[in-house]
């Protein structure tokens, strides 16, 4: 049931269809198809094993821009739909495409459970905080007070952080990035799905015509640097436009350290560890904003047991036992009655 990764046998335009991209021009959907095109293109699993779900919104348009296997499914219910499509041929890539309100609000059931299940999936949450195709009301990732068609007077709500759902469903694969960051997204994107299980890599991304620029001060370049940290397993956890910034722990807290600056040296920077099985740590590099950089990158990426393998698994079993078991062997075994007239 493992997926075989091979190279340099196709391109990123073996993944694209012949449809016309139909999103709002600046949209950072854009920019996060393109980067799905060139991961597949590195991954070179061919388009005919590639299935690529989707829910409803914005960003569940994507399936049509694809060359491989898709299909556009219900709001909300995409986690479901590709747990069967991959629970039914475990040969496939599957890829579940959604957006904050399809996965988080009606589906946030589907997507805690298919995190909790380990299901060997990859799912792309495309985080622009507002419902684009519904025309601009709050979404669950919305910040507190933001005002919108449906809050004008601002949401009284807290937003969800879909890392901190994924590491609470006890995920083993987050990382994040940014629509903007072309390079490193295509990057993410292929690590994901390398990774043996449910991959969720949340890009934040830009509504140009609903909520353009909510991730202006970590997404343009002239900020970019000094307010986000990018996370690489076993390096420094270094930022800033000279590399001379870092992560330490404070007690129990992480704290942004200047490196040469009240005697901290660079033998005081954390190293990352995305392997740990403990996610303390990751939890703690997931959740940090305001005055701390936000983190991107793959913050977690653990080895676990696949929901698909071990389902798998007991079917060969029971079929090992009792090889020759027909559907009116299993309907009449047990208990069973006779209703006579």
């Amino acid at each position: 049931m493992s997926i075989e990764v091979k190279y340099a046998k196709y391109v990123a335009k073996d993944y694209k269809s012949d449809q016309y991209v139909r999103w709002c021009p600046g949209c950072g959907d854009h920019a996060v198809l393109n980067c799905l095109h060139k991961a597949m293109a590195e991954l070179s699993i061919p388009p005919h094993k590639t299935a690529v779900i989707s829910g409803i919104g914005c960003s569940s348009r994507l399936p049509y821009y694809m060359n491989t296997y898709g299909f556009h499914t219900i709001h909300g219910r995409g986690a479901a739909i590709a747990t069967g499509v991959k629970t039914a041929n475990p040969d496939l890539s599957v890829w579940l495409i959604t957006g904050d309100g399809d996965c988080l609000a009606i589906g946030g059931n589907h997507f805690i459970h298919v995190v909790r299940r380990n299901v060997d999936m990859n799912i792309v949450l495309f985080n622009n905080k507002i419902y684009g195709l519904t025309k601009g009301q709050y979404s669950p990732t919305s910040d507190r007070g933001f005002v919108s068609k449906s809050s004008p007077l601002g949401t009284i709500e807290e937003p969800f952080v879909p890392a901190e759902l994924t590491l609470g469903a006890r995920g083993t694969f987050f990382a994040r990035s940014i629509d903007v960051d072309l390079k490193n997204s295509t990057d993410i994107l292929a690590a994901s799905a390398k990774h043996k299980g449910t991959s969720v890599v949340e890009v934040l991304v830009n509504c140009v015509i609903f909520n353009d620029g909510t991730h202006k001060d970590i997404a343009d370049k002239e900020y970019r640097a000094e307010r986000t940290i990018f996370l690489r397993h076993g390096e420094k956890m270094l930022f800033g436009k000279d590399n001379d910034k870092g992560l330490v722990l404070d007690g129990l807290k992480l704290k942004a350290v200047t490196i040469g600056q009240d005697g901290y040296t660079l033998d005081d920077i954390l190293v990352h560890d995305a392997t740990t099985h403990d996610n303390t740590m990751h939890l703690l590099l997931s959740m940090m904003g305001g005055e701390m950089p936000v983190a991107l990158g793959v913050i977690r990426a653990v080895e676990a047991p696949v929901y698909g393998e071990e389902l798998y698994k007991q079917m060969e079993a029971v079929q090992t036992k009792k090889p020759n078991l027909k559907l009116n062997d299993i309907l009449m075994s047990g208990e069973v009655w006779q209703v006579k007239e």
